[in-house]
């Protein structure tokens, strides 16, 4: 149960290594490029969020907990219990770890599709390449991929707009199934402490048992 729960995951932030479908053509419209142009500045502008998230795996299973997310390359995904998954994202790499199964596994960030959301500037063109807008009442979608690399996965952004929001995305694998992170309660702007990017295995802790004076 808990390896579908860490392979959803896995995918939610590295499709790549599932592989990809490729992506269609898309050429942009003069609505397409305005609204680009506002997503960008949006983004850019977004250095630091907190938010509560719930996550739909693609078997349907759903499990929610607290994230934070720090430009540049900084992310932690707090699941709550009874769910023994984590994932930290910084210095460069993201770490998923599984405390029930002790199994830790970690990719560069550069790999995947959510690094384009903790660049230090986050651009929809050059490095990035958008395959599709699609909107409807009160909502805008986005799906975007690496230009030099579009087997590494595809990620969509769904915005409320207006006012323009991330509300949540959506990962897509190889074999079209969805993993989806929907966030609430957003909590824009502020500063976290550099430990809450950091992971330490707790195997470590009992290896090498705690630090005393003598006795």
């Amino acid at each position: 149960m808990h390896r579908r729960a860490l392979l959803a995951v896995l995918a939610l932030a590295g499709p790549c290594l599932l592989g990809a479908p490729a992506a269609r053509a898309f050429t942009p419209t003069a609505q397409d490029q305005a609204d680009l142009r506002r997503i960008q500045a949006y983004l850019d502008g977004m250095h630091s969020l907190k938010a509560r998230f719930l996550q739909i795996a693609p078997d349907g299973s759903t499990s929610g907990g607290t994230a934070w997310l720090e430009r540049p390359g900084r992310m932690r995904f707090q699941y709550d219990p009874p769910s023994p998954l984590l994932l930290v994202a910084g210095h460069g790499l993201v770490v998923f770890h599984d405390a029930e199964l002790e199994q830790t596994s970690n990719i560069p960030l550069g790999s995947t599709p959510l690094g384009i959301l903790l660049a230090d500037h986050i651009t929809l063109s050059g490095p990035v390449t958008v395959t599709g807008i699609e909107r409807q009442p009160g909502e805008i979608q986005l799906t975007l991929e690496r230009t030099a690399s579009p087997a590494d996965g595809s990620l969509t952004l769904v915005f409320a707009d207006p006012p323009l929001q991330l509300r949540s995305w959506t990962v897509v694998d190889a074999q079209r199934k969805e993993t989806r992170v929907s966030l609430f309660n957003v909590e824009l702007g502020g500063s976290f402490p550099d430990k809450l990017f950091e992971f330490i295995d707790p195997r470590f802790f009992q290896q090498t048992g705690p630090k005393g004076g003598g006795g």
